[in-house]
């Protein structure tokens, strides 16, 4: 991790009154289950149909939740 990263994880967890140590494992797993999450559903739809049938029940347009992340 890049120094900066670090002084900014240990900041969040004593604004949060939390171990810095605990804070930064659990920071560091969401990024890990949203990058598997991520690469998981783009390899799902990159099946042969699986884009279309998804299409085809939610819309082919991304929702606002989308862009609210």
């Amino acid at each position: 991790m890049r120094r900066g990263t670090v002084e900014q994880l240990v900041r969040e967890a004593r604004e949060r009154h939390e171990d810095p140590t605990v804070y930064a494992g659990c920071v560091v797993a969401q990024e890990l289950d949203k990058t598997r999450f991520l690469e998981g559903s783009a390899l799902f739809l990159s099946t042969l149909g699986v884009c279309e049938e998804f299409a085809s029940r939610f819309g082919p347009q991304p929702g606002a939740a989308t862009f609210a992340a």
